[in-house]
């Protein structure tokens, strides 16, 4: 497959070289769009809008949808005024809405502005809840029945409105006012006499609101196994549906940025290989800034026990082995609780029974650790020397795990992402605070 697509990859860079656009759209139009997906991604900004315009209506509206968000905000504004219109009101409004929150704001009202009536009531709707609800995710384009229809007047219903609906294998069942009545399967439809009412084969749908965080949301209908999940208004109206796809689509999006941030940079949003230079700078050189600058209390604290320091010197041998583990230590706790928070296993709610649980590991991992560290120090440097790496590596692990544990959670609570106070925030206090515990516990043993 690699060496089919380096192939296709280099004939269109030829092709396009040679401005020899018939050539690249008979090689385009042949292949899958995840492929033609792929070669876009690799492709400068001005080739894109090029290559993307030889493919066919379909073709190119399958492809776009394949594109990361950022990527179709650049395509856009790379293409030529009516092909734009054209894409844009060939999305799906919940496609649309998404791609609506990357473009500048002139863009976007210029593209609203352009769309049919239909199509723009259809998007409105999602545009009213903020970019992190799961309003802005849901499906308008979808079909709803009646309690009272019969299965072959529902069923015939389908047939008629569901051409354009995102989804018909999970139908709502509302009233004359849009309320949620419950939900039915399309087997029902098809395997139930058609005599029968609709009522007689619903169940009770689980439903979503509208200004729910997506993710929390997202998980639900994942965890749940949905194949579409009702989403309400304030008054239990439904407004649309979202889907177990774009569940799953929404979740990985959120598991990138949230394993970017706990490496200490921010989601590119794009290919790594048309990332320009300057960005990869500016999604790492926060976080080192912050860490440079945090890394400064490690340098106070050795030097606040320079004196200390001098007198036995072989204390800073074993600084390495403590810092590293009492940062390894927190950042296991804090990114055991971030999936725990993220997969809804523990809420905000639950930081003091995750405190005790952190205390209880901690207190375990520094027995192992310190009584290992205890033997193996006593031995080469003698046994007040083996106290004070026992006694700090016990400390250290505890306060690690403890700390670790409750930051995504206190993160949560204020608002804040967990991801961004796991690895690099705790790695850097933990340094901190574990050379305090061991230089105080060197000066208690060893009457320094």
């Amino acid at each position: 497959m690699d060496e089919e697509f380096d192939e296709l990859t280099e004939r269109m860079r030829e092709a396009l070289r040679e401005q020899d656009l018939a050539a690249a759209s008979r090689t385009i139009r042949a292949h899958d769009p995840h492929d033609i997906a792929r070669l876009l991604a690799r492709e400068d900004t001005e080739d894109r809008a090029v290559v993307y315009r030889l493919l066919p209506r379909d073709l190119a509206l399958d492809v776009f949808e394949l594109l990361e968000p950022e990527m179709r905000s650049e395509l856009i504004q790379g293409l030529r005024r009516e092909d734009v219109a054209r894409v844009f009101e060939e999305l799906d409004p919940d496609d649309r809405a998404q791609l609506i929150d990357e473009l500048p704001a002139g863009v976007a009202a210029s593209l609203m502005a352009g769309l049919s009536p239909a199509e723009r009531a259809l998007t409105a709707p999602m545009l009213g809840f903020d970019a992190d609800s799961i309003g802005r995710y849901m499906s308008t384009e979808y079909v709803r029945l009646r309690d009272d229809m019969t299965l072959g007047d529902a069923l015939s219903h389908v047939r008629h409105r569901g051409r354009g609906a995102e989804t018909v294998y999970q139908l709502p069942v509302t009233d004359p006012n849009r309320g949620l009545q419950g939900i039915i399967s399309m087997r029902s439809l098809v395997m139930g006499r058609p005599h029968e009412l609709v009522s007689e084969h619903m169940s009770d749908a689980v439903a979503l609101h509208a200004t729910d965080r997506a993710e929390d949301a997202a998980r639900e209908v994942v965890a749940a196994r949905l194949l579409a999940a009702p989403v309400l208004d304030s008054e239990e109206r439904l407004l649309g549906l979202v889907t177990i796809d774009d569940a799953h689509q929404l979740i990985e999006r959120e598991e990138d940025r949230r394993a970017a941030r706990q490496g200490g940079a921010e989601p590119l949003g794009r290919p790594y290989l048309t990332t320009p230079v300057l960005r990869l700078v500016r999604s790492r050189v926060v976080w080192l800034l912050v860490l440079a600058v945090s890394a400064l209390l490690t340098v106070q604290v050795l030097g606040a026990f320079e004196d200390t320091l001098s007198q036995v010197v072989t204390l800073a041998l074993f600084v390495p082995l403590l810092t590293g583990t009492a940062g390894n230590t927190g950042s296991q706790a804090a990114t055991t609780v971030t999936r725990a928070l993220a997969v809804g296993e523990v809420r905000p709610k639950d930081v003091f029974l995750v405190m005790w649980r952190e205390v209880r590991v901690g207190l375990t991992l520094g027995a192992l650790l310190g009584g290992l560290g205890f033997v193996l120090a006593s031995l080469v440097f003698g046994m007040h020397f083996g106290e004070v790496i026992g006694i700090t590596l016990l400390c250290i692990c505890t306060l690690a795990a403890t700390v670790g544990g409750m930051m995504p959670l206190l993160a949560r609570a204020v608002g804040a992402d967990p991801a961004v106070f796991s690895t690099p925030f705790i790695a850097t206090f933990c340094d901190a605070t574990s050379l305090v515990i061991y230089f105080a516990m060197a000066t208690w043993l060893m009457g320094l």
